[in-house]
Order: structure tokens, then sequence, then C-alpha cells
């Protein structure tokens, strides 16, 4: 750009809304962190209805409600029948799809690629092959047409090229990170109680989406095999309650274990702050990650953690967790028994996770945006 004015970036931030997500996250530290470390630069943030307003108070920033949904067809067909983006200059898009519509270059993150390689593992059911569809046009419109491409770790780069070859040499990794408020503190029964942990019990924790791909059928036959003669310890699930949770602890029910199982929805950040703390072990075991937040998360609190052998996850456990196959639940099974009964084991993967959650700065995500930012600005000069 020219000295005449500052540049003028649009950030849409739809995914601030009600709902926890990673993608949310990555959004949330962007807003956080990115006015102040350009103050020369103006965002405009496009802001969801239900989002707490206004996201940022820094001078350098204005915010835009938009009604259309972040992941919605307005958006997919023609984002500027939603909103007003004269004089922008760059547009990130960071939920995986490129709106349509768009007369300036756009970055777009995309997270993973798991809708065009494995729709099944993201909803199998009807609604799934609409979304199916969605997800298709809007990500490999992403692919093709992006001056540049974000994502969150080497295992989905190299997805997304395997993918799209085309799309080689426009992908820049850029990891994620994790929050400061992610730290341990003592375990108290009374709050674990009030959250929905049963006084005193011990407890194995999985967080995360319903979604297939997250295995939570798979971690609670394993936490099944692995302790379902034994009454000393409980499976905490944090999930977005539904049909899906209410299916799993009929499953839980059948192979003896209903008792010893409970199902929580989302729950405040602080809360889950106090349940990875207090946890044995996180049991991670997705089918396939673009980053997995709380694999971080759960190291920064002091949890030991157990996770998937695939995708990204070793990539950022980092030596730091147990590797276990997904797809096999004699494996998780035993991993799980390794861990929960080592207290050993379980301290020298507290002080490797602690040191691991280190090296994922929010801050140092949002530089390293901002730098990808100014390449695609420069090159539209060039």
């Amino acid at each position: 750009m020219t000295n005449q004015r500052p540049c003028r970036i649009a950030l849409d931030c739809r995914y601030l809304g009600p709902r926890p997500s990673g993608i949310g996250a990555v959004v949330a530290a962007l807003v956080e962190h990115m006015p102040a470390l350009a103050p020369h630069w103006e965002f405009t943030l496009l802001r969801h209805p239900q989002a707490r307003a206004p996201l940022s108070t820094a001078a350098n920033v204005r915010e835009v409600e938009v009604r259309a949904a972040a992941n919605g067809p307005v958006t997919l067909l023609h984002l500027p029948w939603a909103v007003d983006l004269a004089g922008i200059d760059l547009f990130h898009a960071p939920a995986n799809i490129l709106p349509g519509g768009l007369a300036m270059p756009a970055i777009t993150t995309v997270h993973d690629v798991m809708w065009l390689t494995h729709p099944e593992w993201c909803n199998p059911g009807p609604w799934g092959r609409v979304e199916r569809a969605f997800y298709a046009h809007g990500i490999n419109r992403a692919l093709q047409r992006s001056a540049r491409i974000a994502t969150v770790s080497e295992a989905s780069r190299a997805a997304i090229e395997a993918h799209q070859p085309a799309a080689a040499g426009r992908v820049t990794v850029i990891p994620s990170g994790v929050a400061s408020d992610f730290a341990p503190v003592p375990r108290d029964s009374g709050e674990l109680a009030r959250i929905g942990v049963p006084a005193g019990r011990r407890y194995v924790l999985v967080v995360g989406q319903g979604a297939p791909y997250k295995n939570h059928e798979g971690a609670l036959r394993a936490f099944a095999t692995a302790f379902g003669a034994r009454d000393d310890i409980d499976l905490v699930m944090v999930q977005r309650r539904g049909a899906r949770g209410a299916w799993l602890e009929r499953l839980a029910r059948r192979l003896g274990i209903g008792g010893r199982m409970h199902v929580l929805p989302a729950v405040a950040q602080a809360d889950l702050v106090r349940l990875y703390a207090g946890a044995e072990v996180l049991l991670h075991p997705s089918l396939c990650e673009g980053f997995g937040n709380p694999l971080v998360e759960a190291m920064a609190c002091g949890c030991s953690v157990i996770t998937s052998a695939v995708s990204a996850m070793p990539e950022v456990a980092g030596g730091a967790a147990v590797l276990v196959d997904p797809f096999d639940v004699s494996d998780i099974a035993a991993a799980l028994r390794r861990v929960v009964d080592d207290a050993t084991l379980r301290a020298a993967l507290r002080a490797r996770g602690l040191t691991r959650a280190a090296a994922f700065d929010w801050r140092e995500c949002a530089a390293a945006h901002l730098a990808l930012y100014a390449r695609v600005l420069a090159e539209g000069e060039a």
C-alpha cells in the first residue's frame, strides 16, 4: 500500500459467539493482540449478533455486526450482500471457507480438510449431506483462490497439499497458542462437585464436541475395557450435549459403567481449567485434528495427556503425551491403565507437558498472521 492511508484489514470474527470452539480461540487471540502489534493499520471486525460488544477497545478497530452466519449460505454465495467491504485491502476468513463475492485479496485459515477427505467423521446424519456440499465448495474455493492459506499444523499443511497440489507454496503454518488462564490450580473437590464431578472421585477427562472424529465412543469403550471391573475412577466428558451425548450415556449403561460416566455441557473457561487440573489424565483419541486445543490446554494445567498417534496430535504433543492408535480400543485401554496407575509416569508427563505448552503463544500467533498479511499486501503492490 502507498503511504496515503493505512492498510485496512477485515477479520471475520463471527465465530466469537455463544458456542466455544477452536476456531473461536484463534480469532479471539487475533482480536486481542493484532491491533496493538500493528497500530498503524486499521482493522474491521465482523461481529456475530450474539457476541459481547465491543470485541476490542483499540483505537484502530471498528466493528460491524453481521447477521448472516459465518458458515452460512449468504457468506458462501456473496458476503457483500450482508456487509459493506468497500475500502478493505485484505480479508481474512478464519473458518475454513472462502466467502463469495470478495473483491480484495483474501487469506483463508483452513484448519483441516476432513470435510473433503472424511466427511463421515464430521456429520454422518442426513444434514451432513448438505454440509458436505457446502464445505466442499467453500474449502475447495479457498484452496484454489485464496492469495495465501494459513493452517495450524504441518499435518494439516500436508493434508491440504495432498488434496490440492496447486496450493503448495501458498500454505503457511501458524500454530495456535494457549491462554495464560490455563495454568495449574489446586484440586478443589467442592468446585469439581459444583461443576458435575462427584465429590472425591478420581476421573479421566474427555473434552471436545460430539462429532464422530472426536472418537468419544472409542474413549468410552476404552475406559470400560480398562476400568469396568473397578469402582475407583470415573469418566467425565465435556461436550455440547445433544442426541450423541444421550446415546453415549445409553452405551455406558450397556457397558456397565453408567453410574461412573458424567456428560457435561460446555463449561466456563475457569471451570474447564479446574477440570483439567483435577483429572488423572486427559484422554483425546481423535481420528483427526487440525491442531487440538485441549492438548495444550491440558498440558498447561499440569494434566497428563493420552492422545492419538495420527494427524496433528504427535506434532502438537511434542513428546509430552502417551500416543495410542485411536482405532484400537485395547491400545487406548492399556495406555489408560498405565497412566492412571503410575504416579511417577503422570508426574513425568506433567513436567514435560508444562514445558511443551509454554511453546505455544497467542501473541506470537498474532504476529505471524500480521507478517502473512504484510506479505500478501506487498505481493499486491508488486
